[in-house]
């Protein structure tokens, strides 16, 4: 019962985490294009946008990502034969990935707030798809569990970060022929 619990914990926190570092880049990108109004707009968005981001990120997206792990363990905790699997010993390698991404962003954050972000908007946007391709590969990983479906599982994953570029690409030229600046 205990671990029905963790379970559903875990879940309704990592949903709450991933919202934080999907919506995060895409303030960042919002962020980064407000360089381009005047010198007053620019100063209020810059001071609006610092606040929405650490709201977002210390309210929500941190919190969530520490009761996440803190879930899992107790997960692993209560049936620890979960480690002996190779597709969690996989599953484990991308959350690293996934808490790595989450101190990056933090990081951007912080450079941002400063005036110090060298990242251009089509950067970040890039930055956004990183999060969702890792969610792919741990959703593939927890459901299939076997070598033959984790390897369509990852062909699947490469074929969806291919077709992200692609609707970036498309999504820029779109923005570019409508006359909307892109950097």
């Amino acid at each position: 019962m205990l671990y029905l619990y963790a379970k559903s914990v875990h879940i309704i926190f990592m949903v709450c985490w991933m919202a934080g570092l999907f919506y995060m880049p895409r303030l960042f990108v919002y962020h980064t294009e407000a360089k381009h109004k005047s010198r007053d707009e620019y100063r209020v968005l810059h001071e609006q946008f610092i606040v929405m981001e650490r709201r977002l990120w210390w309210v929500i997206a941190t919190p969530a990502m520490y009761i996440t792990i803190s879930s899992a363990l107790v997960m692993l905790y209560l049936s620890p034969g979960f480690l002996s699997q190779p597709w969690m010993h996989i599953k484990l390698a991308f959350v690293v990935c996934l808490i790595a991404y989450h101190f990056k962003t933090q990081h951007l954050m912080h450079l941002l707030a400063k005036g110090q972000s060298r990242w251009k908007s089509a950067h970040l946007r890039l930055w956004n798809e990183v999060s969702t391709i890792i969610l792919f590969a741990i959703v593939f990983l927890v459901i299939f569990r076997s070598a033959v479906d984790w390897v369509f599982g990852v062909l699947s994953l490469v074929g969806l970060a291919v077709l992200l570029m692609v609707l970036i690409k498309v999504y820029k030229r779109y923005r570019k022929s409508k006359g909307e600046r892109i950097d």
